[in-house]
Order: structure tokens, then C-alpha cells, then sequence
């Protein structure tokens, strides 16, 4: 039979008794993390979110509780009544209350458990049970101390962001979960009105429109923890729900976002002991493709592309040379002391170069007598030649890729990540900021033949690019100079991952709509799209500029993992189901009926 509550207090968890409660009766409450049974002796583990208490029932002094716990297994639900008590030379350094243990005088039992799917006490371990299981069983999953402090760690970055902003004069203002679709970018998650059949809102997939308006209502310093939707092709660090703080401010420059940008960033990271400097380093895009192959790259660790492309200005050797006359590049990475890389790793690091689109990946390996892919096409010669010109040395080997500037970037961008983490050459107790500037305005799609917007439509171009932004768009021969156009658009960059993004907004509305011009957006759609905020822009817009930082990957770098899900109570799956609720589900005839609603 289970026991009640009654009036029974807690007065301690679990975690907090030490040396100095020694003598104190307590009353403590959890689950069963662990039971020992040693016939006269039965040891229970007792945990709550805030430790693990060892608490000791005796057959001589609690006979009845004894009795009890002899049916209890893991995850029980106890009530524990008894008096703390040191320890006799079996302290236990891994818990925090491992000086002490409790004597049960009583035990009531709140509830009982079924046998659970996986072991909790294992999880941590190499025998972590498969990921859908523990998303199935997320409530459960959930009692591991590691998934708790990372949701714990969330809720004070989350508390650290809302005091930040408030100490700097930022109203938090919440805006609408339900808006009108105007996709600009990734897939909106649309919802059918019932009201107004045939017609249907769209959840957000940011307040960037709304706090622009904030901006245009004259609150100058505007901030919001935003949820977000977005109906998109998932990956690790990706969900189609998530949480972002958003921030705008007006009568700022591009300096002024950045200081407050780094200032909450520093704020944050000392929850986990990481000072940041006051002002981060800068690199403009341009500059980090050109020395990593990302707009995000890891300072962690060195080994920058090359550029082998001067070197080879003069081969006859056709892929190099086709390749350099269409205007792409031969670019490399040096791996120090892999010149013994075998034949089999050399194969797997072409497959995996292949997968950014990348024709092939030759190397070079430098020793007593250098080797290489390309020896037999370019001769000993070139092969010192391309050696030197990378700055490699004896011992290491030369990875290198040619194509276009954009595929040569992805691939050796990302072959530069995966060496590092195969040879272990990051530095995982190292926080590398960097604020990556001045973003290219446009991006060109080659299947379509058009320009897209690389930030957002609403984006300004840098001050020294406008004139060159309206030529280009308002000159159809040329309409391929979008590509040269700067934006004021910038993101936070923390080993390697994206944790913010931003810009300074157009606040004019002529720009305006010669961005939604350039983007291929004729002035009939841009009104049926944005015609309310284009009539707002003329109601006395100031200048305004702001970030969104994503709170996932935030609290991804604050908990050490590099899966998102980690710092997540209910996510979803990399498939966008949520395998604990079942959902997405099918819903009543009915309520499709009241929509107007049918599925075939």
C-alpha cells in the first residue's frame, strides 16, 4: 500500500546535508537512484535534482522501515525520516554529500515504478541507451544529473540575458506567436484559421518585422526571449522550434550593436568562469573564407587555407588549369606531422571532401623523399614548389582541393574541422570569441540565375556599397554586381558556432523597395507581402540596428555538448517528431471540417 503525504515538510534535499548536520533529524524526499540490499543492512542512493543522499536502513533500530524497503527498487518515490550521521571511513568523493549518510527511522513510499526502459544510473557511460529510446522516455531521461544541470544552466543564461538587458535600459516586450506568412527564407509552419476560412496565419519564425515596428513606436531599446518556427531541413545543431533572444535598439551604429552584443555574450559566459575580452576580435567575411572556409570559423586551433593558386598560375595540368581560367582557386590545408597518413586515410578524407562538392582531393606528403598524387602530372620540381608555398615542413602533409571559390571554401572549410577533431587538435577548454563583419548583401543561386537575400531583406548595405547596390539594381546589365554589394550585417562567433546574428536595418524606404527589387520581388507582391510595414517605414523610421542570439547553441557552449537537443527539455527529433508525445498526429474528421480542411 502507498503512503501519503499527509503534512509531512521536506527539510533538506538531497544534495545539502554535510559534516555540519551531523546529529540533525531530517526529513528528505526523491527517487531511488540506487538499493543495496545486505540482509540486516539495505542502503538506498536517494536523489533529487539536487544531489544524491545515501540513506542506511537498519533491521535493529527500524525494523519497519527496513521491512518496506525490501519491496522498493529504482525510481520508487520515498519519503525519508531519520538523523544524519558521519560516515566511518567510507567518505565518497564523488558526491557532494559524501562525508554523511542518513538512519532511516521511517520510510513512507509516494509511489512505485515500473521496471524503467533504460538504466539511468549507466546513461553518462559508454552504455548510453540509443537516443529515440531516451526521447520516447524523455520525462525519464530527464532525471539524469547531466540533462538537469543543462537545463538548469539554461534557465540562468536565460536569467543572466534578462538581467543584462534590464540593467541597460531594454523593455521587454512579447510579441504575436500568430502572424501573417511572409516567407523570405526558410519554410514558415503555417496555421488554418477557423474563423476566417481559407485563410491561414504563420508562427513566426522570427520577430524581426515586429521589433523593426518596435523600433518605428519609438521604444529605442526593445529585447524579447522569442520562440521560434521554422519548417526546415534539421541537423544537430538545428530544431524546428526553438528559442532566440532578439534585441534591436535605434540611433545606433554598427559599433554600438557590438558592444552590446559582447557584452552580454561576457555577461553569460561567466556563469561558466570564461572572461571574454571587452572588445572581441574582428574579421571581415571576406577575410575568414579566405584563411578558414567559413563565416564561422574555430580559433580553437590553427592550420589556415593556403593559396597554391600563383604557384600554379603556369600548369599545363588540365583540372588546375581549367579550374584557375574559369577564375576558381587551388587552395590547401597543411596537417602538422601526417605525413604518414596511409593510403586508406587519405581515401576517406577524398570522400569526405566529395561530400562539399569537391571533384578530388590531391596530397602532398613531405619527407626524406616526398610523395605525392600529383608527382607523376607536375614533377618533383613543383611539388617543392607547392610545398614551400604552403609552409609545410618535413613531417607533414599538404591537403589540397581546386574548383570554384565557393566548393574550394565548404570543402576544405570543413576537412579543416574534421582533421582537427580526428586528430585531436582542439583545445576543448578554450573560448575562442570573434565577430565576423560585413557580410555579402546578396548570394547567387545558379540554379535559378537570381540573387537572394544573404541575411534578410530588410538588411542595409554598407554606406560605401549604396551607390554601387543601385546601379546594380537598377540597371539590368548589371544586375551581377548584387554580388559585390557589403551588407551592415554581422554575427557572434564562438568556437565555431554561430551564436548570433545581425544587422543595421534599412530604414528608408526607398532602399527598401530597391531591395525587394533586387531580390526579384515586383512591387504588387512586395505590398501583398509587406505592405504594412512598407507604410510604417513612412511614419518617421529612425535609424535602428539589432542581434538575435540563439539560446540552444548558447547554452550548447555553456554545457560543453555539441548536440543540441542536450540542452532542450522537449525537442524533437532530427525527423521533426516528438517521439514522447507521438507527434505530429492526425487530428478528428471534424476539426478538419471546421477548418475547411481536407487530406488526400
Amino acid at each position: 500500500m502507498l503512503d501519503n503525504l499527509g503534512s509531512l515538510e521536506r527539510t533538506h534535499t538531497c544534495g545539502e546535508l554535510r559534516k555540519e548536520h551531523v546529529g540533525s533529524d531530517v526529513v528528505l524526499m526523491g527517487w531511488v537512484a540506487k538499493k543495496r540490499d545486505f540482509g540486516p543492512l539495505t542502503f538506498i542512493d536517494l536523489r533529487d535534482r539536487e544531489g544524491v543522499t545515501q540513506v542506511v536502513l537498519n533491521e535493529e533500530t527500524s525494523a519497519e522501515a527496513h521491512a518496506k524497503a525490501k519491496d522498493i527498487r529504482a525510481e520508487f518515490v520515498l519519503g525519508i525520516k531519520g538523523k544524519v550521521v558521519e560516515r566511518e571511513g567510507t567518505h565518497n568523493a564523488k558526491l557532494a554529500t559524501g562525508d554523511i549518510e542518513v538512519h532511516a527511522s521511517e520510510l513512507l513510499i509516494f509511489n512505485d515504478s515500473k521496471v524503467p526502459p533504460f538504466e539511468l544510473e549507466k546513461a553518462g557511460s559508454q552504455n548510453l541507451a540509443s537516443e529515440d529510446l531516451r526521447l520516447k522516455y524523455r520525462y525519464l531521461d530527464l532525471r539524469r544529473p547531466q540533462l538537469q544541470n543543462n537545463i538548469r544552466m539554461r534557465a540562468k543564461a536565460v536569467a543572466a540575458i534578462r538581467q543584462y538587458f534590464d540593467g541597460r535600459g531594454f523593455i521587454e516586450i512579447e510579441t504575436p506567436i500568430l502572424l501573417k506568412s511572409t516567407p523570405e527564407g526558410a519554410r514558415d509552419f503555417i496555421v488554418p484559421s477557423r474563423i476566417h476560412t481559407g485563410k491561414f496565419f504563420a508562427l513566426p519564425q522570427s520577430p524581426q518585422i515586429l521589433k523593426q515596428i518596435t523600433m518605428i513606436a519609438g521604444f529605442d531599446k526593445y529585447f524579447q526571449i522569442a520562440r521560434c518556427f521554422r519548417d526546415e531541413d534539421l541537423r544537430a545543431d538545428r530544431q524546428p522550434e526553438f528559442t532566440q533572444l532578439d534585441m534591436e535598439m535605434s540611433f545606433v551604429n554598427r559599433e554600438q550593436v557590438y558592444h552590446e552584443m559582447e557584452g552580454m555574450f561576457n555577461h553569460v559566459m561567466r556563469l561558466i568562469d570564461v572572461e571574454f575580452p571587452a572588445e572581441w576580435p574582428r574579421m571581415t567575411h571576406a577575410e575568414a573564407m579566405r584563411r578558414y572556409g567559413s563565416d564561422k570559423p574555430d580559433l580553437r586551433f590553427e592550420m589556415e587555407l593556403q593559396d597554391l593558386s600563383t604557384a600554379l598560375k603556369d600548369t599545363d595540368f588540365a583540372p588546375f588549369r581549367e579550374t584557375l581560367d574559369k577564375g576558381g582557386e587551388v587552395k590547401c590545408i597543411v596537417v602538422k606531422g601526417r605525413a604518414d597518413y596511409s593510403r586508406k586515410q587519405t581515401d576517406e578524407l577524398q570522400e569526405y571532401v566529395k561530400r562539399y562538392g569537391a571533384g578530388a582531393l590531391a596530397w602532398i606528403k613531405v619527407g626524406d623523399e616526398t610523395t605525392s598524387s600529383l608527382l607523376k602530372v607536375l614533377g618533383q620540381a613543383k611539388i617543392d614548389e607547392l610545398v614551400s608555398a604552403a609552409g609545410a615542413e618535413k613531417g607533414d602533409a599538404v591537403l589540397i582541393v581546386a574548383g570554384r571559390k565557393s566548393v574550394v571554401a565548404a570543402s576544405l572549410g570543413a576537412l579543416r574541422l574534421e582533421v582537427a577533431r580526428r586528430e585531436d587538435l582542439i583545445d576543448r577548454a578554450a573560448y575562442k570569441p570573434l565577430i565576423v563583419t560585413e557580410f555579402p548583401m546578396f548570394e547567387h543561386d545558379e540554379e535559378s540565375d537570381t540573387y537572394v537575400a544573404a541575411h534578410h531583406p530588410f538588411t542595409s548595405p554598407m554606406d560605401e556599397d549604396i551607390e554601387l547596390f543601385k546601379t546594380a539594381v537598377n540597371d539590368p546589365s548589371q544586375h551581377h554586381l548584387l554580388g559585390q554589394v557589403r551588407a551592415k550585417a554581422y554575427d557572434a562567433v564562438i568556437n565555431g558556432y554561430e551564436c548570433a546574428g545581425g544587422s543595421i536595418r534599412i530604414h528608408q524606404k526607398e532602399i527598401q523597395d530597391l531591395n525587394f527589387k533586387a531580390l526579384g520581388m515586383t512591387v504588387e507582391k512586395a505590398r501583398e507581402r509587406f505592405g504594412f510595414f512598407l507604410d510604417a517605414l513612412e511614419f518617421g523610421t529612425p535609424p535602428h540596428g539589432g542581434f538575435a542570439a540563439g539560446i540552444e547553441r548558447t547554452c550548447m557552449i555553456l554545457c560543453g555538448t555539441e548536440n543540441i537537443r542536450d540542452v532542450m527539455a522537449f525537442p524533437k527529433t532530427a525527423s521533426a517528431q516528438d517521439l514522447m508525445m507521438d507527434s505530429p498526429g492526425e487530428v478528428d474528421e471534424s476539426q478538419l471540417d471546421e477548418l475547411g480542411i481536407s487530406v488526400e
